[in-house]
């Protein structure tokens, strides 16, 4: 038996909802191998961000080396990348190895405002790492810092979908979920040519700490088996949508999303 193997290239979440433990997770139920390269170690639970302590350069480094000369993944993912520096190697090795099928998660702050990347990384991440992107998986403020345009309606975001397209990355996914004007949250598609809107009820819940990651990671898992683009996000908007409706009620704050609703739901079993 020969598994499919999967790559996150993010920081840890000591609190287990988000980063490298919510992409783990996500990678095991959807049946891929999951490796993974430490960027930064933060302290974290439901209620914020008590910390974030970068690794050195030459740590990320060497894992990503490690990784490329042994395990090479079938598709990979970024995260929580902090700083340019931290960037800039990650994209100089991905060239290096000839990784493919990378999705960008263009992780910016944290659930509870925290800052998870540095004002000046952001010029790196659009002009080194996203001209190596399959995908890019941001979330509306995220896709206004991304493409340096607001973004109020449907429109704008098909012109910053667009925009991210411009930037070199292969499918932009804009994700919607911080639009609270209506009764679904609406997902944009584009790859480069035609729109595809997935939309899903709003779930009226506190406990949706780590749903970028566990969106991201899903995307990733299903690239690494082979599925087209469109065929793994939909996949991942299922995943995370029965993430969000079974909830765990963990944490006083922002609680993690149920990783296990998914199989449970496909194994016809009752949250």
């Amino acid at each position: 038996m020969t598994a499919a193997k999967a790559l996150t290239i993010a920081g840890s979440d000591s609190g287990g909802g988000a980063g490298i433990q919510a992409d783990l997770k996500t990678f095991q139920e959807l049946g891929v191998y999951g490796m993974s390269v430490l960027t930064a170690v933060t302290a974290q639970n439901t209620l914020g961000v008590q910390g974030v302590y970068p690794l050195e350069l030459e740590a990320v480094e060497r894992q990503l080396e490690s990784i490329g000369a042994d395990l090479p993944p079938d598709a990979f993912k970024t995260g929580m990348l902090f700083s340019s520096e931290i960037i800039r190697i990650t994209a100089a090795k991905i060239a290096f190895f000839r990784w493919t099928k990378l999705v960008v998660d263009p992780v910016m702050v944290a659930k509870g405002g925290s800052p998870l990347l540095l004002e000046e990384a952001v010029a790196a991440l659009r002009a080194d790492l996203l001209p190596l992107a399959e995908v890019v998986t941001p979330n509306l403020p995220e896709a206004e810092i991304l493409t340096g345009r607001a973004i109020r309606t449907l429109k704008d975001r098909e012109e910053a979908a667009r925009s991210l397209i411009e930037l070199g990355v292969r499918y932009a996914v804009i994700k919607g979920g911080h639009d609270e004007s209506g009764d679904n949250t609406v997902d944009l598609l584009y790859d480069g040519s035609s729109f595809t809107y997935l939309e899903a009820p709003r779930i009226a819940t506190r406990h949706t700490h780590g749903t970028g990651c566990t969106f991201s990671a899903a995307i990733t898992a299903g690239l690494a088996k082979g599925l087209s683009v469109t065929e793994a996000v939909r996949l991942a908007k299922a995943f995370i949508q029965a993430a969000i409706e079974d909830g765990l009620e963990l944490g006083a704050g922002h609680g993690p999303t149920n990783h296990f609703a998914y199989q449970r739901r496909m194994r016809g079993e009752r949250p």
